[in-house]
């Protein structure tokens, strides 16, 4: 299903963020994703799909973007990201 991570993809869903924690994208496990840019929420939203490691993402205004992972941090354009991990 378009969308949807399954088991012969890489695990994306969960929050990445830049190394700054300006840019905060959730991958969520719908095929959706909401990114958040400093103190602005939701800055971008739109749905992703996932081939392998790489994910091609289009933005609900119609703009388009392309990631990949590789060793576990996400290249998304000219950005990189990094798996949030849970704070104890």
């Amino acid at each position: 299903m378009a969308g949807t991570v399954e088991d012969d993809h890489v695990d994306v869903v969960g929050m990445w963020v830049t190394a700054d924690g300006h840019i905060r994208q959730e991958l969520l496990p719908d095929g959706r994703y909401d990114e958040a840019r400093g103190e602005r929420a939701s800055a971008y939203t739109g749905r992703y799909t996932v081939t392998g490691s790489h994910l091609d993402y289009v933005d609900d205004t119609g703009f388009t973007a392309t990631g990949d992972i590789r060793d576990g941090v996400l290249y998304h354009e000219h950005l990189v990201l990094y798996r949030e991990r849970n704070r104890s």
